[in-house]
């Protein structure tokens, strides 16, 4: 092989060709040093005749520089590159990119130098230096990843080394982890489960492709179950992916494992540290890392012996990923088990209607776990009409909650007030004049956020100290709170309860696996009384004393148009109700609601799962949406809006005129204006059989447009803002 043809990781410039020097050896999946005009770049061999390209003449080809220190990318990941380029309209170098996420770990192994503190005595210290002592206590890291940690300069810390308050420590960057033992601590299964498991073990034994759909309802046991299947894996010297789409769950699924397994498996998000990502990157590469549980960027990792990929919660939105290459970790890791020829498991107790018409039609095998582990009961479902029974002015509880909150304070059982709202109240205006607090970035209000001081936008994170005088009038002690955040909620609940142990439970209080096991720590062992929560707290979590559960406002996600918004709110509520009575104690639900009439919500308050699937089934068959029709977006953006507006119509103006494809649009989106950029939104609605993305490639490919203009497609979109 004199020649190769080779991927560039810059979307802008496809496969270039380049000369494979005498005594170089390089395979298709080989991460390699090319040269690129004056500079280098890192580039992926590929195989020969799957890229496009104009053949060079051998005498014009510039020589490779040289082959990087790691295993190359084997065929099946390469197959799912390019399968997900393809299906989601992405540029190959975009999606190649997910794979090598750890330029670090690319360079080699080797010692690297990190510091953590001493323990000696500071004397006389400088306010910043005292920071860095509180908050790097048990932290061992590089010095730019200490002062991120400390909130110092890099500068303090090194001034820290020199007064012998910091040391250095060398540390190999490829240290084996511990290997997880499958038989450390088997469980006790059920006759359902032990029947589960099994199943789920033969396959992974087969050593073949078959996706699995675990649908067992919350607390019925189902990590449990598919913990056999991983222990088979590893008996196998397999390696194992665990999906999760919370970081904030990550801690707690870790010291599960831990209990079952004797050690934590490996963890991949976006909170780890560079060099954690260098290491746990070249384990998965070189078969070190036995298990991996992470978000769904974890799916790209190059592993060298994957065995089976479990999907948890494999219902959620947050496997969607809204920018960049947009795809879905849930769809992308049954194609990754395809190519691999491995199995697959979708565990979900509210499975997304796609998974449930995809074992409907056989596509999938469903494994059903219909009862709760241990004889626990599920949880009663009431409604709480508040057009009957409202709360108490500038209050959002109403009384039969209140007094339900009351008697479960007095029995020492935990309780847990639902909704999905950060803040404290989701608009400021002032009384005097009307004036409106709104971002300038996008279109959309500035959030108060009383714990922190600050108005703050959801979107694109500005944010500015909570006046004194309204900006617009100036008049003082003028600005009301609209509306409830789970921090006015909790500020009701220290009226209610005066001693009630509160704890807030968001993505802006729980910002780091630590703190979310922090969380876990109180919450299990009876450090928490009232738990007040976003989304954030409807999955994943066991706490047994939790009898509770309110949901302050039921109906809040069947608002603004969302195509899914039935569905999702079925399964957040469900999901949410699911964390009461686990334990030995029954549990209690109560959904405040305005619609009590609304399908979803009287679906859920007799528990009829199959008959609201059932109608959102014909419901999604007769609108010719998914899974039985297929949906895309194109969006485009532009800080000009008349740019924006120009840009799109010529979208519009081009569109094609097919039977089978609906075109909706160009219309402004409904956040018109985000992060500085005004946006403008196509839908497009086709049958199945329609070849969407062979449509969108001719309709778009064609088009140019001015440089500050941007296009995105966005594949079965879940976001419609």
């Amino acid at each position: 092989m004199n020649r190769c043809r080779c991927l560039v990781l810059n979307a802008a410039l496809g496969p270039l060709d380049y000369r494979v020097p005498d005594g170089m050896h390089v395979e298709p999946g080989s991460v390699v040093v090319a040269p690129l005009g004056p500079r280098q770049v890192m580039a992926v061999v590929w195989d020969e005749g799957r890229l496009p390209g104009t053949e060079v003449p051998a005498g014009k080809l510039r020589p490779l520089l040289s082959v990087l220190p790691v295993p190359p990318l084997a065929a099946p990941l390469r197959r799912l590159i390019e399968w997900t380029a393809d299906y989601y309209l992405a540029p190959l170098a975009s999606v190649v990119r997910m794979a090598l996420s750890s330029s670090a770990a690319l360079q080699g192994g080797g010692m690297v130098t990190e510091y953590r503190l001493t323990g000696a005595e500071p004397g006389r210290l400088t306010a910043q230096r005292t920071q860095a002592l509180e908050r790097l206590e048990g932290q061992q890291a590089t010095i730019r990843e200490l002062a991120e940690i400390a909130g110092v300069s890099d500068s303090v810390l090194r001034g820290m080394v020199g007064a012998g308050l910091l040391e250095a420590v060398r540390v190999d960057s490829d240290r084996p982890y511990p290997e997880p033992d499958p038989h450390h601590a088997v469980p006790d299964l059920s006759p359902a489960q032990a029947e589960i498991a099994a199943r789920l073990v033969a396959v992974v034994e087969e050593h073949r492709f078959q996706p699995f759909l675990l649908d067992g309802v919350t607390g019925s046991g189902k990590t449990e179950t598919y913990s056999e299947a991983i222990a088979a894996a590893i008996e196998a010297g397999r390696q194992v992916l665990i999906l999760l789409p919370e970081i904030a769950l990550t801690q707690n699924f870790l010291t599960r494992f831990e209990a079952r397994f004797g050690c934590p498996p490996v963890a991949w998000h976006s909170s780890l540290k560079s060099s954690e990502r260098r290491r746990a990157w070249r384990q998965v590469a070189f078969g070190g890392a036995k298990v991996v549980v992470g978000a769904r960027s974890a799916l790209f990792l190059p592993f060298a012996a994957l065995g089976l990929i479990i999907v948890d919660e494999a219902h959620e939105i947050a496997f969607k990923q809204e920018d960049g290459v947009r795809y879905n970790a849930r769809d992308v890791a049954v194609m990754r088990a395809r190519f691999e020829q491995i199995p697959v498991v979708l565990a979900s107790a509210t499975p997304a209607l796609e998974s449930l018409q995809m074992a409907e039609a056989g596509r999938y095998e469903r494994l059903i776990l219909p009862d709760r582990f241990g004889g626990a009961q599920m949880p009663d479902i009431k409604i709480v009409d508040l057009r009957t029974e409202q709360p108490e002015r500038g209050h959002w509880l109403a009384p039969t909650l209140v007094r339900a909150l009351v008697e479960r304070a007095e029995r020492g059982e935990q309780s847990l007030l639902f909704l999905n709202r950060r803040g404290y109240a989701p608009l400021t205006l002032c009384r005097t004049c009307g004036y409106r607090f709104q971002c300038p970035n996008c279109s959309a209000w500035l959030v108060e956020h009383r714990l922190s001081r600050r108005l703050a936008c959801h979107h694109c994170g500005h944010e500015v100290p909570t006046p004194e005088r309204c900006p617009e009038c100036g008049e003082p002690d003028c600005l009301v709170a609209c509306g409830p955040g789970v921090e006015r909620i909790a500020d009701e609940m220290a009226e209610i309860l005066p001693d009630a142990r509160v704890a807030v439970v968001t993505s802006d209080t729980l910002t780091s696996p630590a703190k979310a096991a922090e969380f876990v720590d109180l919450a299990t062992h009876g450090g928490i009384d009232v738990i007040v929560g976003t989304q954030l707290v409807t999955k994943g979590f066991h706490f047994p004393e939790l009898t509770l559960v309110g949901v302050v406002d039921a109906d809040m996600g069947l608002e603004g148009g969302d195509l899914r918004a039935a569905e999702r709110t079925y399964q957040q509520i469900a999901q949410v109700a699911g964390r009461a009575g686990r334990g030995e104690k029954p549990g209690e639900v109560l959904l405040q609601t305005r619609h009590p009439e609304a399908p979803v919500i009287a679906a859920l308050a007799c528990g009829d799962r199959d008959a609201f699937y059932a109608a959102e089934t014909e419901a999604r068959r007769s609108a010719g949406a998914p899974p039985f029709g297929r949906w895309a977006a194109i969006i485009v953006s532009s800080e000009d809006e008349a740019e924006a507006r120009e840009a799109a119509r010529a979208i519009g103006g081009t569109r094609p005129a097919l039977d089978d494809v609906m075109i909706l649009g160009p219309t402004p989106a409904p956040l018109a204006l985000l992060r500085g950029r005004y946006r403008y939104r196509l839908l497009i609605n086709a049958r199945r059989s329609s070849g969407l993305q062979t449509i969108l490639r001719e309709w778009l490919e064609p088009l140019k447009f001015p440089p500050g203009v941007r296009v995105a497609v966005d594949i079965d979109p879940y976001s419609f803002v």
